[in-house]
Order: structure tokens, then sequence, then C-alpha cells
């Protein structure tokens, strides 16, 4: 039975989740021994036309060129991941996503700007179909590697469906929010990297965007109540997961 192949490809981003596949030191022979990888950019192998079944795909559509790389990546995929939180609800480039385009290049860049060719930052399922995602900024290897079990078993993977508030539990922290004031976002958050910033008494940031059925409103009134102010609530809720559906709703009235 041929193995399957595989591409890994990123659009605009720091290329952390290609970064984190590649520190999958111990297991990286065997993933490769699995599957046919015909594409990694990081890893110096790009092939733009061979038909996949697999495409892991990082970081936010933020250029006209990206959305015709994207469809070409789908066209020719049996199945579309996206990876990170870029790929997924948007991530830090989408912050600001409602503004001008054009104000905001002139902002950054001056006149320099008019020669960038910017559109509106989009998650990947924005502009096709995407058939599973892994959340994080980066994701976690162990996530990924699971990831390619199931996937090559034939299966969607199995990812928590709950927030980072019961990994904290089953760690048996303090809560941070509750009981230090600091600002976290593990209620409305999916679980998934065993709360690694409360373990360490730093608040969640919610790098692995919402959980179902977040309760965005509540969380946005607890964190008042430990003082922050509204722009700072609303900004750490949209670093991550702008472009997130609860997260629009709660900000941008979509």
């Amino acid at each position: 039975m041929p193995k399957p192949k595989v591409g890994i490809f990123s659009l605009t981003c720091c290329e952390g989740c290609q970064l984190e596949i590649l520190n999958c030191e111990d297991e990286l022979l065997d993933i490769l021994g699995a599957i046919d990888l015909v594409s990694f950019g990081m890893a110096q192998s790009n092939n733009l036309d061979i038909d996949l079944d697999i495409a892991f795909v990082e970081g936010t559509v933020v250029q006209r060129s990206e959305v015709a790389i994207l469809k070409k990546i789908r066209d020719r995929s049996k199945l579309l991941v996206a990876i990170g939180a870029c790929a997924t609800n948007g991530g830090v480039a989408a912050i600001d996503y409602d503004k001008d385009r054009e104000e905001l290049k002139r902002i950054v860049y001056g006149e320099a700007g008019d020669f960038i060719p910017s559109i509106t930052p989009a998650a990947l399922h924005e502009h096709v179909k995407v058939d599973f995602a892994l959340q994080g900024c980066p994701i976690e290897k162990h996530q990924f590697i699971n990831a390619i079990g199931y996937l090559l078993h034939g299966d969607l993977p199995l990812l928590p469906e709950y927030p980072v508030c019961t990994e904290c539990k089953r760690k048996e922290n303090e809560c941070v929010l509750v009981q230090h004031n600091i600002p976290c976002m593990g209620p409305i958050t999916s679980a998934g990297c065993d709360a690694r910033c409360p373990s360490h008494y730093l608040g969640c940031d919610g790098c692995f965007g919402p959980v179902d059925e977040a309760n965005v409103a509540m969380e946005y009134s607890i964190m008042k109540e430990k003082g922050m102010a509204d722009d700072e609530i609303s900004r750490m809720m949209q670093v991550f997961a702008a472009k997130s559906p609860i997260i629009k709703g709660q900000f941008k009235g979509d």
C-alpha cells in the first residue's frame, strides 16, 4: 500500500508551527517512514504540483497571491488541515481586520506601503473548505503526532472539547484568575497545552482559540471585576482569535 502523500505549507506567519513539527526529533524518522512528505518549505522541499492526500497549512491569508496559493493547495488535496492560530482564527495578523487596510499600510510603512498587496486578513476557512484544525501558537507537537496517527488510520483526530481550566483542575493548580487576580483566558480557551502558562503563574493568553460554547460575556465581566480596562480585555481576547465567530460576535457585532 503506497504511503500517503503529505505537504506542509505556510502563508503569512512566523512559521512557528513548521518549526514545532521539526521539533518532533524523536518521532520524526518514524513519521517520515509512514508518509511521503513531498512538500515542506522549512525543510527546503517544495513541490507545488503533486496531488496530495493531506495538506497541512499554517498562516493567515493577507495577500491576494495567497488566496490563489491556498485554493491551489485545496484543489489538489484530499484533506486540508489548518494548523496554528493564524490559520484557524486569523492570529495576530487579524487583530485589526476591520480597519482600513490602506490607512494601516500608510501608518506602518509610509509611502512604501503602496507596493504591498495587502487584503483583509482571513483564516483559511474564509476562503476554502478546511477539514480539520490544530490550534495553538504554535501547535503542540504531541497533537501533531497524534493527528498523523489518526489520519493514517483514516480517522479525523480527537481533540479536547473542554477549556484550559479543566487541565488546571487536573494538575491541582491554584486559579490565577480568581485567587491571584491575574488576567487569564483559561475559562474560554480550548485545552491542549496542559495548562502550561497557568502552571507557571501566568494567565492563559488564549492561543488555542475559544472552546465551543465559551461564555465570552461572563469572562469579560470577571476580568473587569479584576480591574482590567475594556480596551485591555478586548485586545487580549482578540490577539489570537479575532476572526473566530464567537469572538467576532462579542466585539464586532457580527
